[in-house]
């Protein structure tokens, strides 16, 4: 019985028909992605009686370190106070473990904790920029759970949380809730009856992280118990919202302990882009691979990182559910690495990097090797070359020298590529329109999805008429064109050593069932059943969603803080170009399928629409009170010059921040002041206290009123001098000892120019003449710090005479002089946190709370030594 003759339907029902799906699948992906656990109060299971983890617990944990406490700056007395809290709290799980031991005596459980304290240094590159850290007394709490015996404790994994929180930051979510999921993992371990640990757990509950990661390092170089670690999972955040990611796996038998938790999130994309460099960020677990030479897992909270170091960095803004999420996952994963599967002692020969493939996809977290994807894509390259030439159909069999299976191909390749360059430029010429023409950029910035009706309708356009270019296709070879391209380019992908071609062949390999099913159900000659756009269609939906959302989330508050230069706009446009390509790969086949006249209206509805959402972004604010813009202000006094400056930066090309830097200096700066822009450099030691992010600033610098308390003279004992001088005229060199004191002042830092020949902070010095950066990080209460060196003589250096002499910058933060973080003591911060209320309160009113403002009161000054 032959097939029934196809009723063809116009493009609106053929849409309605598919709107389901097109509803229905993104949502699921949505609503899935972003799941969280019901928060649990309790301590105990009712039903049970059993411990269960419990997330008020834990965020009572991080609001007392968050707001009892407040800003915890290394170097500071709230950071001090952090310590002793901490120690407490570790004694607290000790007590309970003794207590417990006591009440079952045959139990193998053992709690040891160690209060560790020391100094070190070590070289920080970061951003493409050579940078040297020394700290003093800088402290670590550490907690080891072990089943009291040798073997037992030969074998450990590692769980890092940070104390201390950054500047301008009180820090419940980064890192105070890892904190209290730490300290909640242990309550639960502990009294669980019957839980023996195979092999010990380590929880360093880290206290500088923020100084750029000199607790960790401490622990790594310095702590005995760092050499039996096998395995580190590293807890963070860089927002307050959605589950808790996996951005760096660094072994398969990780990612594979990793797959036990109930709820994994973590992609093998994430992995490799994190790896990549392409996000300028880095966490403590540098100094674990770096010192320990270990594996493990990198995790931390990023859905709504438009907090990510900022002053409503609170626990009301900590999504219900992400404490619970975490913490559930983080139990998990000890319980398996403490157990007889546990992969720690095979880890203590060592580790290779992983050659695995992960992802999550339709609930179930996937993790099979490179190996076995190579075989698998490659395979399904093979089907897909079959699966089109077996429902190939010539459309002139009765002419010879018809169009060949191959020229049909080729045809249909060039119309799928054509599409996807279409869409990244139809997204970039709006993208440059809206920055350079109208000059309203970051419009799409205080929603992470915005961005998608901004620039998806440009995108999509551009996809379209590249089609116009391109001709008359056949919509069967476009489809197929576009199986064979995916499933191509997934083997290529993946046969190079990256995993994210895993991306392509979730959707290559739908697109090959949807034609068979297509053959089954149409007769040659037909147009390509809806059903098999509908299957086509669903994993690239969901894929895709699942993608969108993970990357919006990370990229587009990034975007506040990466600098004018960078291209904020056309990076936007260009990740929702390529990803929505992905989402909606039939798009193409769809419009082919209805000739060139629909083709045309399409295009001119679609121009339409994107002419009025430009409209409509055009009148929008880039920031709310939610969303802010970045302000990083200092109050610096130069005890050399005796000047005082007010400075003013930003770290967003969003428009409207040099009105605002105008408007500051009519209200803060002298009269008649014009505001210029200072250059932003190696040179440039203002801004050293947050080198190197001071690269992403656009910095300006205003000369300050004589007030009353401007007039008063700079009263800080902070010198740079050098001592056990001594210059070697037959070796051209100079040795001396650099000793920095600041008392009252906190990370200090000093750069200066000289071909160092050896020094105290590594072996490895560059052996040239070149600019070098030394910053600090010290416990509360210790203001010396030293460095020793030898240099080469430069006769011919003006920056450096021939006895050796150097030129010095050196600037630091005047401990009780940071708004809003030392608001109770405003009293003590002298001149400069009067003028920070000041700044601040007058901020609010002109912003209306859209700008929050990083206040510092620094001192610096130039040293000749």
């Amino acid at each position: 019985m032959s097939k029934a003759p196809q009723r063809r339907w116009g493009p609106v029902r053929s849409l309605l028909c598919l709107a389901p799906l097109f509803l229905l699948a993104p949502l699921y992906s949505y609503r899935s992605h972003y799941a969280l656990p019901d928060p649990v109060v309790d301590l105990i299971d009712p039903a049970t009686s059993l411990p269960q983890i419990s997330e008020a617990q834990i965020l009572a944990h991080a609001k007392y370190l968050s707001e009892d406490i407040g800003y915890r700056t290394v170097g500071t007395r709230e950071h001090a106070l952090g310590d002793a809290w901490m120690l407490q709290q570790a004694e607290a799980v000790r007590a309970q473990c003794e207590a417990v031991v006591r009440a079952h005596p045959g139990r193998k459980l053992q709690c040891e904790v160690w209060h560790q304290q020391g100094s070190g240094s070590h070289r920080f590159d970061m951003m493409g920029r050579r940078l040297y850290k020394t700290y003093v007394n800088l402290t670590n709490i550490i907690v080891r759970v072990s089943d009291g015996t040798d073997e037992g404790k030969e074998h450990a994994v590692l769980v890092n949380s940070h104390v201390d929180s950054t500047l301008p930051s009180p820090g419940a979510a980064d890192d105070a809730l890892s904190v209290g999921v730490m300290l909640e993992c242990l309550r639960v371990l502990v009294n669980t009856p019957g839980w023996e640990p195979k092999y010990s757990i380590v929880f360093l509950f880290n206290n500088a992280e923020e100084s750029l990661q000199d607790g960790s390092h401490l622990f790594s170089t310095q702590h005995p118990v760092a050499k039996t670690v096998r395995a580190a999972i590293n807890l963070e955040a860089a927002g307050t919202t959605g589950p808790e990611l996996l951005f760096q796996a660094t072994s398969e038998q990780m990612i594979k302990a990793y797959s036990k938790i109930p709820r994994p999130y973590g992609s093998v994309i994430a992995n490799e882009i994190f790896s990549s460099g392409i996000i300028l960020s880095d966490t403590d677990f540098r100094q674990f691979e770096l010192y320990l030479n270990v594996t493990g897992l990198d995790m931390a909270v990023v859905g709504n990182s438009y907090l990510y170091h900022m002053r409503k960095d609170l626990v009301e803004n900590i999504e219900a559910g992400v404490a619970q999420h975490m913490a559930e996952n983080v139990l998990a994963l000890l319980l398996h690495l403490t157990s007889d599967e546990s992969p720690l002692p095979e880890l203590a020969a060592g580790y290779t990097r992983p050659q695995t493939v992960f992802y999550e996809y339709f609930g179930f977290f996937l993790v099979y090797s490179f190996a076995t994807a190579k075989v698998l894509y490659s395979v399904a390259f093979v089907a897909a070359l079959i699966v089109a030439r077996v429902t190939y159909v010539d459309p002139a069999p009765a002419l010879k020298k018809g169009t060949s299976f191959l020229g049909d191909q080729a045809k249909g390749i060039a119309a799928v590529s054509a599409s996807f360059l279409g869409a990244v430029i139809g997204a970039n010429v709006v993208a440059l329109l809206m920055d350079k023409v109208l000059g309203k950029s970051f419009s799409w910035f205080t929603s992470v999805f915005s961005c998608i009706v901004l620039y998806g309708p440009a995108a999509l356009t551009g996809a379209l008429v590249s089609q116009l270019f391109v001709g008359r296709v056949r919509e069967h070879t476009v489809y197929t064109s576009l199986m064979l391209m995916q499933s191509f380019l997934a083997a290529v992908i993946q046969l190079i050593g990256v995993g994210a071609g895993g991306t392509l062949f979730l959707t290559s390999a739908p697109l090959a069932i949807a034609l068979l099913v297509n053959k089954a159900l149409t007769r040659p000659g037909d147009d390509i059943s809806l059903w098999s756009y509908a299957i086509g269609q669903l994993s690239p939906l969901v894929t895709g969603t699942t993608l969108f959302c993970a990357v919006l989330d990370v990229f587009v508050p990034l975007t506040g803080r990466i600098g004018e230069e960078a291209p904020a706009e056309h990076i936007i446009a260009t990740i929702v170009s390529i990803t929505g390509a992905y989402i909606l790969p039939l798009t193409v086949p769809f419009v082919h399928r209805f000739g060139r006249r629909f083709l045309v209206r399409a295009i001119v509805f679609l121009t339409m629409v994107t002419g009025l959402v430009m409209a409509v972004f055009s009148m929008r604010a880039p920031f709310d009170a939610m969303h802010q813009k970045r302000l990083f202000v200092i109050h610096m006094e130069n005890i050399t010059s005796e000047e005082q400056h007010l400075h003013v930066a930003a770290a967003d090309g969003a428009p409207g921040f040099h009105d605002l830097a105008a408007d500051i200096a009519k209200e803060f700066s002298v009269a008649e002041a014009t505001p210029t822009t200072v250059v932003m450099n190696e040179w440039n030691s203002d801004w050293d206290t947050i080198y190197p992010f001071s690269a992403f600033l656009t910095p300006y610098k205003f000369d300050l009123p004589l007030r009353p308390e401007h007039q008063d003279q700079i009263e800080h004992d902070f010198t740079v001098t050098a001592i056990n001088d001594k210059i070697d005229k037959e070796a051209g060199t100079r040795s001396f000892t650099l000793v920095v004191s600041h008392p009252g002042i906190i990370w200090t830092a000093v750069a200066f120019d000289a071909h160092v020949l050896q020094w105290t902070l590594d072996n490895n010095p560059p052996d040239e003449y070149a600019r070098h950066h030394i910053k600090e990080g010290s416990f509360f209460g210790h203001d010396t710090w030293s460095v020793d060196l030898v240099i080469k003589l430069q006769p011919n250096s003006s920056s450096e005479a021939e006895d050796g002499s150097v030129k010095v910058n050196f600037v630091g933060i005047h401990e009780k002089a940071m708004w809003p973080g030392k608001k109770a003591e405003k009293e003590l911060g002298g001149r400069a946190m009067k003028l920070f209320e000041e700044f601040d309160g007058w901020l609010e009113r002109e912003t209306g709370g859209t700008v929050d403002a990083m206040f510092l009161g620094c001192v610096g000054g130039v040293a000749v030594i």
